[in-house]
């Protein structure tokens, strides 16, 4: 009795708003516990399947050879371009139209030139082929990829790893990371393979519908077989990130650790807007620290704006990509204006208040066009935004590998510009065994191209976590 008086002197001496609060935080949190008791049991694996994405029929027997590949290019081909590029129209932009209606062609004028006539694709060719590639032919599609195989010390241990890119860059972002995992001097170097998502550049793409990122984790898992490797660390952003954390559901057993640069796959039931309710005022009580807070708010509102701002491109590709891509897909300035974009807002939302869009700050032009090349040369823009319409085309909540935990070890670094800050305890909802969770001091969305020494060495730091509690 004299707690219960104790607790009603208590509340008579709150003002309005610390009662306000008090009473939305006990009902949170009591809503967050029932949601935690009653919510279903989530599911381990997911099935692992098989497929046929080849012409025609599935044959008999399939050609499971690895092949050496080289990119090659004519002169044929980079006349073509050219050509292509004196016959660009431009448009004239609003007056301090700057990056807010997408890429400013005053700017683009300024890539153009720099692309017909100081850009040279055989030298980045050249560079292209500085490591090794192969294609192998999955579910009668030519697979291709690239290996970067260590040489290493008396006592280093070598881990296999698969990196998976995204939309819309390409293995070539990996290219400055490289080094930095196969050239390491201390205990650990890594083998590192970078396969193409089928309908990617040099990846063949799917004849058929219906190629989903389980799909293309069960391709990887093939590769990987093929290549002799029984266990293996991945690590992927964008769809890489979806990509790879279906392999670590699809095959657990074969995945050492499971790194990720973006987590928007989170539980989108009650538990998440608990949180942002509780999260706000009490960040404590669901496990936010002061940097998620100041990441989320008071941005959440602004965020969500960002994001309908941000993605419009998404719900095209979602939905009728090949229209779309009959004008990117024939045009060069039209391509390279939907690619480059994408590299200026999603390295930094602020970008789009500069008239180059911020483009040269993080990259260089050469890099950025090696990127457009390798899908313009391929033709592969409008396969690779089928991709969308083929994981998009129904709920994803609805899919079984949304609804399936992920107990391997998991890594997350999280990087301040990218479009959405995922907190520790909403990966935790799907991810049960946080091994590292790193608040990344710069970066956005390509966190490989842009801070190719940040991402490796928490992904070093991440994979010698789980390799000592092994020990």
């Amino acid at each position: 009795m004299q707690l219960v008086e104790t607790f009603i002197k208590g509340l008579n001496g709150l003002n309005p708003q610390q009662l306000q609060l008090l009473i939305v935080s006990s009902v949170g949190v009591g809503l967050l516990t029932c949601y935690m008791l009653f919510k279903k049991k989530v599911p381990k694996t997911i099935p692992v399947g098989d497929g046929w994405w080849g012409r025609g029929q599935k044959p008999l027997s399939e050609d499971k050879k690895i092949y050496p590949f080289t990119v090659q290019t004519s002169e044929d081909e980079i006349q073509d371009l050219k050509r292509r590029i004196d016959q660009t129209r431009h448009t004239e932009p609003l007056e301090d139209g700057r990056f807010h209606y997408g890429f400013n062609s005053v700017y683009m004028k300024k890539v153009v030139s720099y692309w017909k006539n100081e850009f040279d694709w055989n030298k980045q060719v050249h560079v292209l082929n500085k490591y090794p590639h192969f294609k192998t032919n999955i579910e009668g599609l030519d697979v291709h990829f690239i290996r970067v195989s260590p040489q290493p010390r008396e006592g280093q241990k070598v881990l296999p790893l698969v990196m998976v890119h995204g939309w819309p860059g390409s293995f070539f972002e990996f290219y400055k990371v490289l080094p930095m995992l196969t050239e390491r001097q201390d205990e650990v170097v890594f083998d590192v393979i970078c396969p193409s998502i089928p309908g990617y550049g040099y990846s063949e793409a799917p004849h058929k519908r219906g190629f989903k990122s389980m799909d293309a984790a069960r391709v990887f898992h093939k590769l990987m077989e093929r290549l002799g490797f029984s266990e293996f660390y991945v690590q992927g952003g964008d769809w890489g990130s979806l990509i790879v954390t279906n392999m670590s559901q699809m095959k657990p057993e074969c995945i050492k650790g499971v790194h990720l640069n973006l987590l928007c796959e989170i539980n989108q039931g009650p538990g998440l807007v608990i949180s942002l309710m509780v999260g706000r005022y009490l960040p404590f009580l669901v496990g936010f620290t002061r940097e998620d807070v100041r990441r989320l708010y008071p941005y959440v509102e602004k965020n969500v704006y960002e994001i309908l701002q941000e993605t419009g491109y998404m719900h095209i590709q979602a939905t009728k990509p090949d229209t779309a891509g009959c004008g990117v897909n024939d045009s060069p300035m039209g391509l390279a204006a939907y690619i480059l974009e994408k590299f200026s807002t999603c390295t930094n939302k602020e970008y789009r208040d500069l008239e180059d869009g911020g483009l040269e700050k993080k990259y260089t032009l050469d890099d950025l066009l090696t990127n457009v090349m390798i899908y313009w040369t391929t033709g592969s823009i409008v396969s690779s935004m089928r991709f969308y319409k083929e994981n998009l085309s129904s709920n994803l909540m609805n899919r079984i590998d949304y609804r399936t935990g992920i107990y391997v070890p998991m890594g997350f670094a999280a990087f301040p510009q990218e479009l959405m800050h995922c907190p520790k305890p909403w990966a935790r909802w799907r991810f049960k065994d946080i091994r590292s969770y790193s608040y990344m001091p710069s970066g956005g969305h390509f966190a490989a191209f842009e801070e190719p020494k940040l991402l490796a060495d928490d992904f070093v730091q991440f994979v010698k976590k789980v390799e000592s509690k092994k020990k």
